[in-house]
């Protein structure tokens, strides 16, 4: 069988549309994690993935009979778009099912490379089953995004580039796994001429398809799969490739949402291109595998095998990235309710950055905060934050990894307050950098009582705060000689309906 395999991998047809993808030695991210890591970047193929090359090698290979009858395919986007891209260079007519899931970005691209476009169901599955009922019903060939020898095949390629690419020594190679064709292509041509380089898969915890059959020794169904990283999200590893891949696989990573965030920024900063979530397993492998090992200075490869993601998501990736880098630390804080406890409190925190800081007054004996702070090492200085805010009397909560606190209570800290009296509500701007939020703090000093703060580090040149301050109508005038000296620019919201809605 992989005989075979590695006759049909070596004799693919994929250059018809695919390119040689580089191997770019990651230098940053190297020096960072003291080995030398390589990035195969499938995310510059014209259709920003890997896919193009399985889907064409199958439709390549299809008789003329077979051409006329025109294929169908079932896909999250990335094989769509290969089989679209495929089809149209060969005079095929393609009709591609897609999740409703599916990032627009992907549906587009099928519909421009001429294909067309179906959208059923919310997974990958449900999509799978309809698109064979449509190929029974309509007569059309049927390209399966994985568990086809001729798609195992066209995807198997990138191994062969890999070693012509880099004839020394490579310690491991990390592929992503979703349905398998990618690893099993891989795998078996690697392992083929080069048996000592470790095989290592990379899966998302919520999506674990291979290591889920590898630990019952058989192909099992998921109840559910996470659609995070929708590239990978499949209830079952194909048949195909579970055969060729399960002896081939020295062992299968899994890796959380914010390690996936995480590598799409170190991505970024490596190479300036966005990666989509799947693209960017490999690398969260290849660091957790370091993290476990302790290994330095060996040769790792990983697969930038997607790049077509969603604008509007990164908002959500840039959210979660420090997290996965651990980078950040998210607290719950008790504080006494009286003047001066804001700066009492971020004195303790001294020059680090604050990346997040939310309040609202509930009554007059202490106030509960969320506050988000920067580090180096979240793992080293957690508890040392922890031990000096418990020593200052604070009560303090680490709740980084508190799944409901980082999806939604960091957004709703806060609402009405009944209690409340002579509030009023000023926004600020002010210059963005370590040490800004104290310092501002600081020149606003202790004279009035703070009853509701929102702090935000959007990664701009400028803080923004919102802040309601207790100033009694008698104070007034000095508060407002006050905020011409302050040194900062300022806009009232006392009389913003959404304040009065929702805050006052």
């Amino acid at each position: 069988m992989n005989q075979q395999l590695i006759k049909k991998i070596e004799n693919s047809k994929v250059y018809d549309v695919a390119i040689v993808t580089p191997l770019d030695h990651a230098k940053v991210i190297s020096a960072r994690l003291a080995n030398n890591i390589y990035l195969k970047r499938e995310d510059l193929q014209s259709v920003f993935s890997f896919k193009l090359r399985g889907a064409y090698n199958k439709i390549a290979h299809l008789s003329a009979a077979e051409r006329k009858q025109g294929v169908i395919a079932a896909s999250a986007g990335n094989h769509a778009q290969g089989v679209a891209l495929a089809a149209n260079k060969l005079g095929i007519p393609a009709t591609i099912v897609m999740p409703t899931t599916t990032p627009n970005i992907k549906v587009e691209s099928v519909t421009r490379l001429g294909g067309k476009a179906i959208l059923f169901g919310d997974t990958y599955d449900e999509a799978h089953q309809h698109s064979l009922q449509l190929a029974e019903q309509q007569n059309l060939i049927y390209v399966h995004p994985y568990d086809d020898e001729d798609v195992i095949a066209g995807q198997g390629t990138i191994a062969m580039e890999i070693l012509k690419q880099h004839p020394g020594k490579i310690d491991a190679i990390f592929i992503a796994i979703g349905g398998g064709g990618l690893v099993a292509g891989m795998a078996a041509y690697i392992k083929h001429y080069r048996p000592e380089i470790k095989i290592i898969g990379v899966e998302p915890q919520d999506a674990p398809t291979m290591h889920a059959a590898l630990k019952a020794q058989k192909r099992v169904e998921l109840e559910q799969v996470g659609i995070f990283a929708d590239g990978v999200a499949v209830r079952q590893i194909g048949e195909k490739t579970y055969a060729i891949a399960k002896d081939l696989i020295d062992e299968v990573l899994l890796v959380t949402t914010d390690d996936i965030c995480a590598g799409i920024k170190d991505i970024f900063d490596e190479t300036r291109t966005l990666v989509e979530p799947a693209g960017a397993l490999s690398l969260a492998g290849i660091k957790q595998y370091i993290s476990r090992e302790k290994v330095t200075r060996q040769t790792l490869v990983g697969i930038n095998c997607g790049a077509n993601i969603n604008f509007d998501r990164l908002r959500h990736v840039a959210e979660r990235a420090e997290l996965g880098e651990r980078r950040e630390c998210l607290f719950a804080v008790t504080i006494p309710e009286q003047p001066g406890s804001f700066l009492k409190f971020c004195r303790i925190l001294g020059a680090r950055g604050i990346t997040e800081f939310n309040y609202r007054y509930a009554d007059n004996q202490a106030a509960h905060i969320f506050v988000g702070v920067k580090v180096e090492d979240a793992d080293k200085e957690k508890e040392q934050l922890l031990k000096a805010m418990n020593t200052d009397g604070y009560a303090a909560l680490d709740i980084s990894d508190n799944e409901m606190a980082i999806l939604h209570l960091r957004h709703m800290v806060g609402g009405h307050c009944t209690q409340i009296q002579d509030e009023i509500l000023f926004r600020f701007e002010f210059p963005e950098r370590p040490g800004a939020l104290l310092k501002f703090l600081e020149t606003i000093g202790t004279d009035w009582n703070i009853s509701l703060f929102h702090y935000r580090n959007h990664g701009a040149a400028y803080g923004r705060v919102l802040v309601g301050i207790q100033v009694p109508d008698s104070q007034r005038s000095r508060f407002d000689e006050f905020l011409e000296k302050l040194g900062y620019r300022y806009w009232e919201e006392t009389s913003n309906p959404v304040y009065k809605l929702f805050l006052g």
